[in-house]
């Protein structure tokens, strides 16, 4: 597959999956917003911090550098080797999930059964949601590799949206329930999800005229299935070993994503309550990075792992590749920069409106606003760190892998100390501060491996973390005046003073786009140029 090519899919991935979670999250913000009316900080804390945390963790560890591994193959692989791998991460989950759970029931605080009933049942089928997710793993490597257009986005989303329906009636109805009600809706979700993924499969596997078919590795269902080889190997034994190493990084990085969840879990520094608004306002404050951000960061991991060699450096490289993969990392640098900038100066004017919309006096009243002012500026960092992370993993060899892993169990460290510090000071900021300082270092870490890595080429791709004066003026300008306008329009003056104050926030918003669509050109043409070619690869399938 030429680079031109691959990144024509990749940009067809990310905007198509962009605009219909765009879509679907707005139903599920709704939805939420409305459960949130019915529901104590408690049982939010409990949901939301200490069963997702066990669904999360298991599932990380059982999948997360099998997927990495997998998905860095070449096109001229034995699948059937590859399916066997990847079917071992459901044995793996339920070992993880069985070791987990016993950690959840017998060294973890349970909460009042007065205020928080049938924990043990949660923690059982949240557990058992994880090792169902793991079932549809073969299905979705599948369809990342060949770049299955929103099949991934339309999957997760229904099944988010079912989820939030299923929960929304069981709380109205049902509410004695308890705990049942979430780990119904968990277990619910995961299976959902993973039909998704078999019944389009099973429907495109039976339609031998469709032209994606044809280009697939598989004729029949049960090609996706374990099955032991006529000669060669049951496994791929490098595809195996690039595993090794993304599982030891893998189990570091999850320390990283999820690390104030487990401070918050197994050192007791804070209450459920202020669990489940802190929770509350880390899902508000990452939903832009979910819907923008990450899209994008999957989509082009798949393009740099397709177009570059991970043995060999930029002098080494097809030319051509190196030019479209250095111009590409440009580009998503300046676009993360500019829409991580914008996140954080309006969001700073705004967050205490938005959390009042959002989840009433709860959340809007104590530390929410500041909280999600924080956590602003922490997906600035996160936009960033996405792309430049994206680009590293996809260029990095096995043994620069494995050098980073060390780098990684320093952070890890050093993030839980944070911490745990932080927090006791600072109470819940202390987590937001604590990711904004790790999250800075990880950037650190790949702006370094980028710069070496062109050092001896003709491109410099971190040009784009550059900003002209008159846009940087721009945005100071409208953080300045958005300020002001909350302090005398928001938010205890009612509707009328909160409207004008986003009239004012729109007309910000729009000198501030209009002038980024003046001064970087050269990212203008490349959104222009791949959602042309996305459009018309749309109107083609």
């Amino acid at each position: 597959m030429g680079s031109q090519e691959a990144l024509g899919q990749a940009a067809r991935l990310a905007s198509s999956g962009l605009l219909l979670q765009v879509l679907f999250r707005l139903i599920t913000f709704i939805l939420n917003a409305f459960i949130l009316r019915f529901l104590s900080k408690e049982i939010v804390g409990i949901v939301n911090v200490r069963l997702t945390l066990l669904y999360s963790t298991t599932i990380f560890l059982a999948r997360e550098a099998f997927r990495r591994a997998c998905l860095s193959g070449g096109s001229q692989r034995d699948w059937s080797q590859t399916f066997n791998l990847l079917w071992l991460t459901v044995p793996l989950g339920v070992l993880w999930s069985m070791f987990l759970g016993w950690v959840w029931l017998r060294f973890l605080e349970v909460p009042d059964p007065d205020v928080i009933p049938y924990y043990g049942t949660g923690v059982v089928v949240f557990g058992l949601s994880a090792v169902v997710e793991l079932l549809g793993e073969p299905f979705w490597v599948l369809a990342q590799a060949h770049m299955f257009v929103k099949l991934k986005v339309i999957a997760e989303s229904l099944s988010v949206i079912l989820k939030s329906v299923l929960t929304a009636f069981l709380v109205l109805w049902l509410p004695h329930w308890g705990l049942y009600i979430f780990s119904l809706a968990q277990l619910f979700y995961t299976a959902v999800l993973v039909l998704c993924y078999v019944i389009y499969f099973k429907k495109l596997l039976s339609s031998p005229e469709s032209t994606k078919q044809q280009t697939l590795p598989v004729s029949r269902m049960t090609d996706l299935l374990p099955n032991i080889p006529r000669s060669g190997a049951f496994v791929n034994w490098e595809e195996a070993k690039l595993t090794w190493s993304f599982f030891k990084q893998s189990f570091l990085k999850q320390i990283l994503t999820e690390g104030e969840r487990y401070v918050m879990t197994f050192l007791n520094v804070l209450n459920f309550g202020d669990q489940g608004v802190y929770d509350i306002v880390n899902n508000l404050g990452s939903l832009v990075a979910r819907l923008i951000f990450q899209p994008i960061e999957e989509s082009f991991y798949i393009f740099f792992a397709k177009v570059l060699e991970r043995e060999k450096d930029a002098t080494l490289q097809k030319q051509e590749d190196i030019a479209v993969a250095a111009a590409v990392l440009e580009s998503l640098l300046k676009l993360a920069l500019l829409a991580g900038l914008t996140i954080t100066i309006f969001g700073f004017a705004y967050s205490q409106l938005a959390l009042d919309i959002y989840g009433g006096a709860m959340l809007s009243s104590g530390s929410g606003p500041v909280l999600l002012r924080s956590y602003c500026l922490y997906v600035l960092l996160l936009a960033v760190n996405g792309v430049t992370e994206c680009f590293t993993f996809a260029a990095m060899s096995k043994e620069q892998v494995d050098r980073y892993n060390f780098t990684m169990l320093a952070l890890s460290s050093s993030f839980l100390v944070l911490s745990y510090l932080l927090t006791h000071w600072y109470g819940s900021l202390g987590f937001i501060l604590a990711n904004c300082f790790n999250m800075g270092i990880r950037i650190t870490q790949s702006l370094c491996f980028i710069h070496h890595y062109y050092q001896k080429s003709p491109y410099w791709p971190l040009t784009g973390l550059y900003l002209s004066p008159v846009l940087f003026g721009a945005f100071a300008l409208s953080g300045g005046i958005t300020g002001i306008s909350e302090v005398f329009l928001c938010c205890e003056q009612g509707w009328p003073s909160r409207l004008a104050h986003v009239a004012v926030g729109i007309f910000c918003l729009g000198v501030t786009l209009g002038t980024a669509f003046l001064t970087e050109t050269k990212l203008i043409h490349f959104l222009r140029t791949q959602l042309g070619v996305s459009r018309r690869a749309d109107k083609m399938t």
